[in-house]
């Protein structure tokens, strides 16, 4: 395999790449990997976007209801457009309520890494620690 003609390239497992167009190069990742960039991405998504989120799934209830019961029986008859509304209106519902849900759990996640990292770091200190080497008689 060549890249520039008459030079090989093998396989590189240890570097970035250079081009900044994937994601390597000079850039620096956009990972909330510092407890206080977890807490404020958890926070965020409580304070922000769950009640946005909320709010747009509300917005459309008002009005579908209206709909519903425009197009809704009348003397036994009735289009069933209403039936419709009503079943994509419902679905509607669930599609929120399972985003709201995902976002609940990514802030909790967010919020429990802290703990699993802290605790992990602990572990592994206190078993380093315990390690004891013939250059400590010395």
């Amino acid at each position: 395999m060549e890249g520039t003609p008459g030079q090989p390239v093998g396989m590189r497992l240890n570097q970035i790449p250079a081009d900044p167009g994937t994601g390597g190069g000079t850039q620096t990742p956009d990972l909330a990997s510092s407890p206080e960039a977890k807490k404020k991405a958890a926070n965020s998504i409580e304070q922000n976007i769950e009640p946005a989120t909320r709010k747009a799934g509300d917005v459309a209830d008002g009005s579908t209801d209206a709909a519903v019961k425009a197009f809704g029986p009348k003397d036994a008859e009735g289009w069933l457009t209403s039936g419709a509304l009503k079943s994509a209106h419902g679905t509607w519902g669930e599609q929120v309520k399972a985003l709201l849900d995902r976002l609940g759990g990514e802030k909790q996640s967010l919020r429990a890494a802290n703990t699993v990292f802290s605790g992990t770091d602990l572990q592994i200190g206190t078993g380093v620690k315990g390690v004891r080497s013939p250059l400590d008689t010395y």
